[in-house]
C-alpha cells in the first residue's frame, strides 16, 4: 500500500491544541450547497403544473429542464478562471445574491421563453459555486480529513432535497408553483449575506488559532497559496493545456459526467416519471421523491468517512478515494431494475439503491483536491465541473426524446449505460493519485 497519508508527531501534537474553527467552515458550506440544490431542484418539483399550465409536451419539457445546465456548464471554466481570482467571501456571496434573484423572478413571470430565460441565467451565477466549496476545501482541511468535509458538505445536496421537496410540494399545491421560487429564493438572498459577515481565510480567521492553522498546513492544506495578482488577466492556454492534456485529470472529468448523469435524472425527470408514468398525485409523489433523496445522504456520509478512515488505516489515496466512487457507480446501475417490474415499492426500493450508490460516489471532488495543480485549483475545478455538468444538458433532453408518453423504460437503459462508462473512465484512465505538477 503506497502513497498513503499517514500523520506526523507535529501534526497530532498541533491537533490536541487547535481549535476546530475548520468545522464551522464544513457547516457553512453544507448550508450553501442545500440553497444551492434547493434552487436546482425546485424547477422540478414545479414542472408538472408549469408543462400542464404552459401545454408542454416531452420534448419540451427536457428543454425547460436543461436549461439550466446550458449556461452552467459553458460558464464553468470561466467560472473556475474567477475563482483563482476572486476570494471566496467576496465571489460566493456575489453569486448567491445574484441567482436567489433570477430564481425569485422565475416565480413572477407568465411565459414559457422567460422561464427559460430566467432558468439560464441561475446556471450563470451558480457556475463558480462548486470549484468555491473545492477551494475552501482544500485550504480549511488537511487531506486526511478532506474526503468526510466533501462528503459532509456535500450531503447538503442531498438533505436538503429529501427534506425540503415535501415541504416546497406541500407549498406548491397550497398556493401555487409561483411560491416556489419566491421562497427557495429569499433564502438565497439571507445567506448571501450571512457568507460575506462570516467567512475568513485560515491565517484571517479569529476563530482558529496557530496551532489549527498550523495542523491544516501540516496535513496538506493550502493555507499558504499566495494572493492572487491584480490587474487584468486573461486565461492562459498554457494553463489550459496543462488541465486538459493529462490523462489522469480526463478521467475524473469524464467519471464525474457519468456520475452527475445520475443526479441530474433524479433532479429533472424522476417527480414527472412519478407523477406521469406511475400515476400518484403531487403530495404522494413529493414523499416518495424524498426518499431515494435520503438514501443518498447516507451514502455521501458514508462514503466521506470511509475513504478517510482507508486513508488513516494506510492505504494508498487512489484506493482510500476510488473504492467508494467505483463502488457507488456499480451501485447506481440497480435502476434498470425498475424496467422489470410494476410494483411502485420495488421501483422505488431500486432508485433508493442506485441514488444511495451516487451519494457514496460524490466525493469525485477529494480527486480534484488531491491532483489539481495548486496554482490552477480553480481553472482545473472548472474544467471538471464543466464536463461534468455537461449532463444537466445531456441528460433531461435525451430523455425527454428517449421516452414517450406511455414508455419510459429507455431512460432507465441509457442511464445504466452512462454509468458503466464511468466505472471504466475511474478504472482505465486515472490511474494513481497524486497532484500534477507543471
Amino acid at each position: 500500500m503506497t502513497n498513503s497519508v499517514k500523520s506526523r508527531p507535529s501534526e497530532r501534537m498541533a491537533a490536541a491544541g487547535s481549535t476546530k474553527a475548520r468545522y464551522v467552515i464544513a457547516v457553512m458550506l453544507f448550508v450553501t450547497v442545500v440553497i444551492n440544490y434547493m434552487d436546482r431542484a425546485n424547477l422540478s418539483v414545479a414542472a408538472p403544473l408549469i408543462s400542464e399550465q404552459f401545454g408542454l409536451d416531452t420534448a419540451q419539457q427536457g428543454l425547460l429542464l436543461s436549461a439550466f445546465g446550458w449556461t452552467y456548464a459553458a460558464l464553468q471554466l470561466p467560472g473556475g478562471w474567477l475563482v483563482d481570482r476572486v476570494h471566496p467571501r467576496l465571489l460566493y456571496p456575489a453569486c448567491l445574491v445574484l441567482w436567489s434573484l433570477a430564481t425569485i423572478f422565475m416565480g413572477m413571470v407568465g411565459s414559457f421563453a422567460a422561464l427559460i430565460i430566467l432558468r439560464m441565467a441561475v446556471g450563470v451565477f451558480e457556475a463558480p459555486a462548486y470549484p468555491i466549496n473545492n477551494k475552501v476545501a482544500t485550504r480549511w482541511f488537511p487531506e486526511r480529513e478532506r474526503a468526510s468535509a466533501i462528503g459532509f458538505y456535500t450531503s447538503g445536496q442531498f438533505i436538503g432535497l429529501a427534506i425540503l421537496t415535501p415541504v416546497l410540494t406541500w407549498l406548491q399545491h397550497a398556493l401555487s408553483w409561483h411560491w416556489v421560487f419566491v421562497l427557495t429564493g429569499a433564502i438565497g438572498l439571507v445567506w448571501g449575506v450571512v457568507w460575506y459577515l462570516v467567512y475568513r481565510d485560515p491565517k484571517d480567521s479569529k476563530r482558529a488559532n496557530a496551532a489549527e492553522v498550523d495542523y491544516i498546513r501540516d496535513g496538506g492544506g493550502l493555507v499558504d497559496v499566495p494572493p492572487v495578482r491584480k490587474g487584468r488577466q486573461k486565461i492562459s492556454w498554457v494553463d489550459m493545456l496543462i488541465v486538459l492534456r493529462r490523462r489522469k485529470l480526463w478521467g475524473i472529468y469524464l467519471g464525474q459526467f457519468c456520475l452527475t448523469s445520475t443526479l441530474w435524472f433524479f433532479l429533472t425527470w424522476f417527480p414527472s416519471y412519478l407523477v406521469n408514468y406511475r400515476g400518484m398525485d403531487y403530495i404522494k409523489s413529493g414523499f416518495l421523491v424524498s426518499l431515494p433523496f435520503l438514501a443518498a445522504l447516507v451514502g455521501v456520509l458514508l462514503g466521506g468517512v470511509l475513504s478517510d478512515n482507508l486513508v488513516k488505516r494506510g492505504f494508498s489515496l487512489g484506493t482510500a478515494r476510488k473504492l467508494p466512487i467505483i463502488t457507488g457507480l456499480l451501485l447506481s446501475m440497480t435502476m434498470i431494475g425498475a424496467n422489470f417490474t410494476n410494483d411502485t415499492t420495488l421501483v422505488v426500493m431500486f432508485m433508493c439503491i442506485a441514488f444511495f450508490g451516487n451519494g457514496l460516489a460524490s466525493i469525485t471532488w477529494s480527486l480534484v483536491s488531491a491532483m489539481a495543480p495548486a496554482r490552477l485549483m480553480g481553472l482545473t475545478g472548472g474544467m471538471f465541473n464543466f464536463i461534468g455538468n455537461l449532463s444537466a444538458i445531456a441528460t433531461p433532453i435525451v430523455i425527454g426524446l428517449l421516452v414517450s408518453k406511455t414508455d419510459f423504460a429507455p431512460a432507465f437503459v441509457y442511464m445504466t449505460v452512462i454509468t458503466a462508462a464511468g466505472i471504466c473512465s475511474y478504472v482505465f484512465l486515472v490511474g494513481k493519485v497524486e497532484r500534477i505538477t507543471e
